[in-house]
């Protein structure tokens, strides 16, 4: 078996963002002034953020080898088979870093010291040490696999979320597509879009969508099922709103055939991240093949 790489990943904090917009820490001061908030808070985030870096790096295994990505670089670092990846953030972080993985083992690290464990980073950094230990053995297994949904394009294009895909249009103009349900029922619409959700996403916008209509029960993080809701659907001459919502099981697949000029599909609220689709292409929404493996 080849030596385990860690390969940890994190994203540029606030304050990093805000002295690189504003060049001068005066600047970022006043800025922030002006606003009501204070640097002292924002610097209070960052260096929490750089004592569980630290303290991370401390703990990898002496044979083990290492790696550090930011965020916003993920999609062209290159993965190994072999790599453990160790996410440094918010839950959010590591929904986002789902997309790009196959199979690897995710610790997810708190990096506030003292705060209530997330839904996805469930470990503190001074913890990671013992758990890292544990890793290549018998504590490998201690994991969850938590579904995830993946739409592709009839051009073999595809894009993956833990939380949920939406599709829609990229403006708050209407999208028009037609719908096909697995059961092979058809509509047309007019919408605000489209959300396929997982489990893991079924406590935020899905949750909100399934609160308004009567509460829908929705899937488990691990369950091999998928939610999907309309969003505002309207009814005209051309378009209906009886085909809504719904549940995919394994195997099934949900249709949509563009209409409009173009649609816009994207995993996880990252709009900047997304695929484009064009009048008259189809997109197929299924259970990803890829769960998240979540060490817990």
């Amino acid at each position: 078996m080849s030596t385990p790489r860690l390969v940890i990943v994190h994203r540029r904090t606030e304050l990093q963002e805000l002295l690189e917009r504003h060049a001068t820490r005066g600047q970022a001061e006043f800025f922030l002034r002006t606003r009501g908030r204070r640097i002292d808070d924002l610097q209070e985030h960052h260096d929490c953020l750089g004592a569980a870096l630290a303290t991370v790096r401390a703990a990898v295994p002496a044979h083990w080898r290492r790696a550090e990505v930011e965020r916003a670089d993920l999609s062209r670092f290159l993965l190994t088979p072999e790599d453990i990846i160790a996410v440094v953030g918010q839950d959010g972080l590591v929904a986002n870093v789902a997309k790009y993985l196959n199979g690897h083992l995710v610790v997810g690290i708190d990096p506030e010291p003292g705060a209530n464990p997330g839904v996805l980073v469930r470990h503190t950094s001074a913890a990671v040490a013992r758990l890292l230990q544990g890793l290549g053995t018998a504590g490998q297994e201690a994991c969850l696999e938590l579904t995830t949904v993946t739409a592709r394009l009839d051009d073999g294009q595809e894009i993956s979320g833990l939380n949920e895909v939406f599709i829609g249009h990229a403006s708050h103009q209407s999208a028009r597509y037609q719908l096909t349900t697995p059961r092979g029922e058809t509509e047309r619409h007019s919408s605000s879009g489209l959300i396929v959700s997982t489990g893991t996403g079924a406590t935020g916008w899905c949750a909100s969508i399934a609160a308004e209509r009567g509460g829908r029960a929705l899937p488990a993080p691990t369950e091999s099922r998928l939610a999907w809701f309309v969003r505002e659907a309207w009814p005209s001459p051309i378009t209906g709103a009886s085909l809504t919502e719904g549940v995919l099981k394994m195997g099934e697949t949900l249709r949509i055939t563009v209409a409009s000029d173009q649609l816009v599909v994207f995993g996880d609220g990252m709009e900047t991240d997304r695929l484009t689709a064009s009048w008259g292409q189809e997109i197929t929404v299924r259970l990803g093949t890829r769960p998240l493996r979540l060490a817990v």
